[in-house]
């Protein structure tokens, strides 16, 4: 058994928490970190031997991933962080145990993400898609990339775990059951694009940017600097999605979520014009 801590966020996850938590009963300590769920994802949760936590989110910063990070008394010097609605690929325990019981360098690892859309794996649009999951707690906190309030609710949004120290990925992947709907995409991308539209004005009142810290983020962050002043950005971000990562080979779910990403950029480009609009107006009151 590794010796890790895993750490799932959740509110109202009772149809992805027992799959996410099938997939890591292997995990000598599971916390559920919950934002009072209404369902049944405690129970289930505590079913499994999650510890099951409440937060409360009073607003700004910390948010839910962070506050974890900092306050749980963890048993373990490694930590799995996953979110209620994805799950690891069987086979990722043996992987996983000698990484955490190596004696090297490395303080973290990347692990690959599937998206899963309108019930398929979307082989080419969004993939590959890394993000630092194991790491050492001790040396792992989320940045920080936006001061003001984001109306975008209490889990970290586009921030990634930045670590100090050396880095390396896993072989084993994640299953990522985000968009099991459309309803379920617009929902999360409402929220997404607020947190979008408080960056945007934040790097403008900057007139920088947010400084890059791992090269895996490197490409997307300077991508999304160059053509944040661009005219038809929903158009450019469609044929990302669809002609540069390929979605046209995923069929017409890469075709629908090349278009939603469109959408979601115009959801982005509209409500930063808002807000710019109310901070010029309280200036000039």
């Amino acid at each position: 058994m590794p010796r890790l801590s895993a750490i799932i966020i959740a509110k109202n996850e009772a149809r992805n928490i027992e799959r996410c938590l099938r997939s890591i009963t292997w995990a000598s300590e599971i916390y559920l970190i919950d934002s009072q769920s209404t369902d049944e994802t405690c129970r289930i949760a505590a079913e499994y031997g999650a510890k099951v936590v409440q937060f409360d989110y009073q607003g700004g910063w910390p948010k839910k991933k962070n506050w974890a990070l900092a306050n749980l008394p963890f048993e373990n010097e490694w930590v799995l962080l996953l979110d209620a609605d994805e799950a690891l690929l069987q086979g990722s325990e043996q992987e996983i145990a000698a990484a955490v019981q190596a004696d090297d360098s490395i303080d973290g690892y990347w692990i690959n993400r599937r998206f899963m859309f309108l019930g398929k794996w979307l082989k080419h649009a969004y993939y590959p898609n890394w993000n630092l999951r194991l790491f050492k707690h001790c040396r792992g906190r989320f940045e920080k990339l936006v001061e003001g309030e984001t109306d975008s609710g209490d889990v970290e949004i586009h921030e990634h775990v930045v670590v100090d120290g050396w880095t390396g990925r896993l072989g084993t992947e994640l299953e990522h059951y985000a968009f099991p709907s459309v309803e379920s995409f617009i929902d999360k991308h409402n929220r997404y694009s607020n947190w979008e539209a408080q960056l945007q004005v934040e790097l403008d009142q900057k007139n920088g940017g947010v400084q890059l810290q791992d090269k895996t983020l490197s490409f997307h962050r300077r991508m999304k600097l160059a053509t944040s002043r661009l005219p038809m950005r929903p158009f450019l971000r469609f044929c990302y999605i669809y002609f540069l990562q390929r979605g046209l080979l995923d069929g017409i779910e890469g075709y629908y979520f090349a278009r939603l990403h469109a959408c979601y950029e115009w959801m982005s480009v509209i409500k930063t014009y808002e807000r710019k609009r109310h901070a010029n107006r309280r200036l000039g009151d």
